[in-house]
């Protein structure tokens, strides 16, 4: 099923993202991690992609997995280190399947001085353009509350993602994000700029000191003072972080349903244990609501 149809459907869409393991010996992990997610009925899963071979193939073989289960996936398809014969392949291999969900991203630049692209593509329109020539599939993109960090300012940021959702984005999905206010700052200027397609918002909970770092580097995302001083009393005790996270993702999805926000969106990060505690957490909220 396309998620633009799910998402006209439903007054409120609940989806999860898992990663590809990094050897191939570990799939089945992640295999059963789907099917644990999947007993949370979400509206659908992603499934994020692993550039170079290795894990690029197992988000194929993942998401076909999810659609044998009786889900809807998501697959993450990058294209800054990629050809297009390399994209055009995997875009093949995921039609092949009946795979009819692609989150089109440029990708992160390797962390290598002498890396010097393709030049096939250069951002994530284009790739959206592509995949919309290459067959019948509904097409996502990234979205940042807080501007992404290579836009030159949240205005270029903005008419860059206007770009992208007229090359073919049916949806978007946020970089994850910590204080509800700039989700709702970000809701305002995009409309203002015409974007009107759904907007799902990125949650992650954070449940181990030890994330912090690893955001920090991935998103720069901003840490409100009191997400910063559960870090601080809890990041060195396990059990007790583990819990703080789960309450504090679980209170930031409760307010943005209650403020009209109509997609969640949580970074599952291989966790079922995590994220049926927070459905358990909103499950009185979200009943109805989801209908």
């Amino acid at each position: 099923m396309k998620i633009n149809d799910i998402l006209e459907k439903r007054k409120l869409s609940i989806s999860f993202e898992v990663f590809p393991p990094k050897k191939n010996a570990a799939i089945d992990g992640v295999i059963r991690c789907t099917d644990e997610l999947s007993r949370l009925n979400p509206d659908f899963i992603s499934v994020t992609y692993g550039a170079g071979g290795g894990t690029s193939a197992n988000t194929v073989r993942i998401a076909s997995h999810l659609q044998a289960i009786g889900v809807t996936p998501l697959a993450h398809l990058t294209c800054l280190s990629s050809t297009k014969t390399e994209v055009h392949k995997i875009v093949t291999e995921l039609k092949g399947k009946n795979i009819q969900n692609i989150l089109a991203l440029r990708g992160d630049r390797p962390n290598d001085p002498d890396f010097v692209p393709p030049g096939d593509y250069c951002w994530a329109s284009d790739l959206v353009t592509d995949i919309q020539s290459l067959g019948d599939f509904c097409v996502g993109g990234a979205c940042y509350p807080e501007g992404h960090p290579e836009s030159g300012g949240r205005d270029h940021d903005i008419e860059n993602l206007k770009i992208k959702v007229d090359a073919g984005c049916s949806f978007l999905t946020t970089q994850m994000f910590f204080e509800n206010s700039l989700l709702y700052s970000f809701l305002y200027r995009a409309q203002a700029r015409g974007i009107r397609v759904p907007v799902l918002a990125g949650i992650m909970p954070v449940t181990s000191g030890k994330q912090i770092h690893r955001i920090q580097e991935l998103s720069n995302a901003y840490l409100p003072p009191k997400f910063l001083a559960l870090v601080d009393r809890f990041g060195d005790n396990n059990d007790a972080m583990k819990q703080a996270g789960i309450t504090y993702a679980s209170e930031q999805i409760i307010d943005l349903i209650a403020n009209g926000v109509r997609g969640i969106h949580i970074y599952a990060m291989n966790r079922p244990d995590i994220v049926s505690a927070i459905m358990a957490n909103i499950s009185s909220v979200l009943e109805g609501a989801r209908v």
